[in-house]
């Protein structure tokens, strides 16, 4: 199956992975004086290894599925199931980063990042190497005793990411976490994301609207419709392998088949090719 090849079913990716996170026939209405459809007939397989991106257009309901995944919402109809099991609220297994980083502002970084095992009253002596593992593994060693005012913006975001890795999560759920950055710096922490996947072997499922950032981090890339939002296309995006470096990163940019996908994903969301 090649990159960039267009599907318009929710069945599109086969893989002899686990499936870690199973939605079927997910919909979602907010009750109130005007009844508001946000999601219908959401089916989505995520795989383990997987790096999924989902775009759409503005109101489409990415963010609401993301809180239906995290535990935030429960939908209105549908089955949502983790390794299996149902989905009842908010637990560790599902790891949530913001575009805002949600970082304590009073506790320094390795503080930060120690939140969760402490919080699950993990010995110090357990979760100590892990904590300084993932500082490491995020390039923050040299900050670990710094408070997050101390820290730009992509460290900050990457802060956060340790703090997610070092609970061990079965899938890291993102909701557009570089659209505050600068355009530097997201390109920046694009290249870092795609490294981390690759090394770590992180199950990710990240919400953009940007269709580049979607093709430069996915292994598969999900295109919604508008409200309600439903999947109407899906790419299998390999494009992130070779992305290495700024000279890779222009020469895939201006391939063919980059052109060609993008082209067709803007078609989909009814955005102009700009």
């Amino acid at each position: 199956m090649t990159a960039g090849e267009l599907k318009d079913t929710s069945s599109f990716y086969c893989s002899d992975k686990d499936v870690i996170l199973s939605l079927t026939d997910i919909a979602m209405t907010f009750r109130g004086k005007k009844d508001v459809t946000a999601l219908e007939d959401f089916s989505l397989d995520v795989h383990q290894g997987e790096f999924v991106c989902i775009l759409g257009p503005s109101g489409c309901g990415k963010s609401t599925l993301l809180s239906i995944i995290a535990g935030f919402l429960t939908p209105t109809a549908g089955t949502l199931q983790m390794s299996g099991e149902d989905i009842v609220g908010m637990d560790r297994h599902r790891s949530i980063m913001f575009q805002t980083p949600i970082l304590y502002p009073w506790m320094s970084v390795y503080d930060n990042i120690a939140f969760g095992p402490k919080l699950r009253k993990v010995p110090k002596r357990v979760f100590d190497p892990d904590v300084k593992r993932y500082i490491d593994l995020v390039g923050l060693t040299e900050f670990t005793a710094s408070k997050p005012y101390e820290l730009s913006g992509g460290m900050k975001q990457r802060a956060a990411l340790a703090r997610a890795l070092v609970n061990d999560p079965a899938i890291i759920l993102m909701d557009e976490p570089l659209g505050a950055l600068d355009a530097f710096t997201r390109a920046t922490m694009q290249v870092f994301l795609r490294d981390i996947w690759r090394e770590t072997g992180l199950t990710a499922l990240l919400i953009t609207h940007d269709v580049e950032e979607a093709l430069s981090l996915g292994s598969r890339v999900i295109v919604m419709s508008a409200r309600p939002g439903r999947i109407v296309g899906q790419f299998n995006s390999m494009f992130a392998q070779p992305l290495v470096g700024t000279a890779a990163d222009d020469a895939v940019r201006a391939s063919a088949e980059w052109i060609s996908t993008r082209r067709a994903i803007l078609d989909l969301i009814g955005r102009p090719d700009d």
